[in-house]
């Protein structure tokens, strides 16, 4: 479990609201992460709040439950940690609600998983990261990738207050200082130090497949981590990927 502590520094009153739309592992313990530091948070889950509050009771004392836009609308910042698929749907249905999001910072903690959303060529691009998928979707939004690739028990039991020994590193990237400044403050908030990874299009270092993904590394070697992805293997197959497709490289033939 989490040990993060409160900041003594800050009240309730003057923190931002955080919403989170998923119930599931990552949700609750990011839900537990945020308000052990002080937030107001507030969570929902795919359905009627009411299927969710027993075990948001139990799991995440203190935060509030309600509809998914009930949540977007109150939050100033809203967490993303519902699958991909279901947030970017095939068949039109909006499972993110838009228009409450409306110019508020969103946190993009979603990733692909093929095996929870389906074979998606879409979802699993080369050319474009899933939080530039994200990002236009929310195209009136504000997105920071940011809690994705660390897994969840990591999260939940490795919090340590800033400048402890040990202390863990999240990877961040976004297109925007202010915004990847109010994530980071986040990130630490939650017991992590922030690394900024590069732009929403470097986001690529975060997803699976990539060194750093489920890992659990300090910071400095988050950051070394992220600088070598292009020469890494998954870094090596996404170029690859990109000039076969745009025709510089013949199929199935190795670069030189």
């Amino acid at each position: 479990m989490s040990d993060a502590q409160p900041n003594p520094g800050r009240t309730a009153a003057s923190l931002p609201t955080i919403g989170i739309l998923g119930a599931g592992k990552v949700g609750t313990v990011l839900a537990r992460l945020l308000i052990a530091s002080g937030y107001r948070v507030l969570i929902a889950g795919s359905g009627s709040p009411s299927k969710i509050e027993l075990i948001i009771d139990v799991l995440v004392p203190g935060a509030t439950t309600g509809t998914s836009a009930e949540v977007a609308r109150q939050a100033d910042v809203a967490i993303l940690a519902l699958p991909l698929g279901k947030a970017l749907p095939l068949d039109g249905h909006e499972a993110i609600p838009r228009d409450e999001l409306r110019g508020k910072l969103v946190i993009d903690a979603m990733n692909y998983w093929w095996e929870i959303d389906g074979v998606r060529d879409d979802l699993n691009d080369p050319f474009t990261a899933t939080s530039e998928l994200v990002q236009e979707l929310l195209s009136e939004s504000r997105v920071v990738k940011a809690f994705n690739h660390m897994g969840y028990h990591d999260l939940d039991e490795g919090p340590k207050p800033a400048g402890a020994v040990g202390r863990r590193g999240i990877g961040i990237a976004g297109d925007d200082p202010a915004d990847i400044a109010d994530a980071s403050l986040l990130v630490d908030a939650a017991g992590f130090d922030p690394v900024l990874v590069g732009t929403l299009h470097d986001s690529f270092s975060l997803q699976p497949g990539s060194e750093l993904f489920g890992a659990n590394f300090a910071a400095a070697e988050v950051r070394s981590t992220a600088a070598r992805f292009p020469t890494t293997e998954r870094g090596l197959e996404l170029e690859a990927l990109r000039e076969e497709r745009m025709g510089t490289v013949p199929a199935g033939q190795p670069r030189s």
